[in-house]
């Protein structure tokens, strides 16, 4: 299992193919399993980095209160240890704040950027719904196997969930691989409540795709529009129907896009 100590912890880390580099950062509580349908597409044009973050997989957990600034010293920390001067980048969720805070903070690291399903928090943050929320935290005796249930109407969309069980029980199944401890979610939770670049977003240099379903229940695309105001060179890609994995049900679409925007600029600034 490749790891490398980067600040304080050891991160584990994959790399996939050759090519220019680009960084994959995954969101609250998951680990790079979850790039499962990103990988095998973008390993073929990139040389893909993927890893966990501090306190999810099989990166160390210590107790300590995390940050994004911190979790950005994690990713810009493995890169240089693994010699790269410069990479695209591509964070979703909570990933999508860290590669905000890298960019904000290290820009000559960040080539390219791709944001997808994140915002840029503090006052210009849109939250879920209260009756989205209060489901959300209904976790009490449940066991992640059923925590995963509960909210796949929250990933993706009615009718991928019904016409697709196969593909349903797949990511579950990932889902629960290296599955984060109660502890260290609560610690990348409170460092989600506190990410805040929207007065900082004017200085990223790297250009910039923003992308998200326009039925998001846990992050509203509203905060994906946020991003396209706040960033100086920023276009934006909605995925009319598609929820929070957006990126997992249209995998092929997402895919695409990404591989397009990173080799030439290419793709619309507004469109599914």
């Amino acid at each position: 299992m490749p790891t490398m100590r980067v600040n304080d912890i050891d991160l584990y880390y994959e790399v996939h193919g050759a090519g220019e580099p680009l960084v994959l950062i995954m969101g609250l509580r998951r680990n790079a399993q979850w790039w499962y349908r990103q990988i095998p597409a973008l390993f073929r044009r990139f040389r893909v980095i993927a890893f966990d973050n501090r306190g999810a997989g099989r990166s160390d957990k210590p107790v300590m209160d995390y940050s994004m600034g911190l979790f950005a010293e994690d990713t810009a920390g493995l890169m240089r240890a693994l010699g790269l001067d410069r990479a695209h980048v591509l964070g979703l969720s909570m990933g999508g704040y860290i590669a905000q805070e890298l960019a904000i903070n290290h820009p000559r690291l960040v080539r390219r950027l791709v944001l997808g399903c994140t915002g840029p928090g503090g006052r210009r943050a849109v939250a879920m719904s209260p009756d989205r929320l209060d489901k959300f935290k209904a976790n009490e005796g449940l066991t992640p196997a059923r925590i995963l249930g509960k909210d796949m109407d929250i990933y993706f969309s009615d009718g991928f969930i019904a016409n697709n069980p196969a593909l349903i029980e797949e990511f579950v199944d990932i889902s629960l691989r290296h599955y984060q401890p109660q502890d260290a979610f609560v610690r990348q939770f409170e460092a989600c409540l506190r990410h805040d670049t929207v007065d900082r977003l004017g200085s990223v240099e790297a250009p910039t795709l923003i992308m998200s379903g326009d039925d998001d229940p846990l992050v509203p695309h509203q905060n994906s529009l946020a991003l396209e105001e706040l960033l100086p060179q920023a276009r934006l890609r909605l995925y009319p129907g598609g929820r929070h994995c957006f990126f997992i049900e249209r995998a092929e679409d997402f895919n695409r896009a990404v591989i397009d925007f990173l080799s030439d600029g290419g793709g619309p600034r507004v469109g599914g």
